[in-house]
């Protein structure tokens, strides 16, 4: 399933986007796109409202300014700036080709991505070496760990406070 409803929009963040191009605009497929800024390098955290099982990423991007090498981190405590993206070590590393940039799922070490609520995509090149690395689409696939989200919990008989 595409995990986007599951994103938490308010705990998503972008460092090196252009102003006038946020994240926003790639993790819907006809909202724009997500463009850098001063160079092509990009880290994009994504938030999740619940656990999840990832098994795969989808991109949309033109071949020339599209990303080229992705390093993954999942379940950081906070955003990783571009030296700790650098030089910690990913949970995965994927090299995209064309046919990946036109919608091909990009296939993830499904084992190691199991209980995530956070993802973290170092965007460490793109595709010609262009000034700017542009994302038209970025879509998560997996499926929900199987938990309660109590934002959605529904009282079924009683009022609040009452005993049983």
């Amino acid at each position: 399933m595409d995990l986007t409803s599951l994103i938490s929009k308010s705990g998503c963040e972008c460092l090196n986007n252009a102003d006038d191009h946020p994240l926003s605009n790639c993790l819907e497929p006809e909202d724009g796109f997500l463009l850098s800024d001063c160079d092509e390098q990009l880290i994009i955290s994504l938030a999740f409202n619940q656990a999840v099982k990832i098994h795969s990423l989808k991109l949309k991007a033109p071949h020339d300014s599209g990303p080229k090498t992705l390093k993954l981190f999942i379940n950081q405590p906070r955003t990783l700036d571009f030296d700790q993206a650098d030089s910690v070590n990913p949970i995965q590393v994927v090299q995209l080709e064309k046919q990946h940039l036109d919608g091909e799922l990009v296939n993830l070490r499904y084992v190691k991505f199991q209980n995530v609520t956070n993802l973290q995509i170092f965007v460490k090149d793109n595709q010609k070496e262009t000034e700017q690395t542009r994302i038209d689409h970025l879509a998560v696939f997996g499926s929900p760990v199987s938990t309660t989200n109590m934002q959605e919990f529904k009282r079924v008989a009683g009022k609040k406070g009452e005993a049983h």
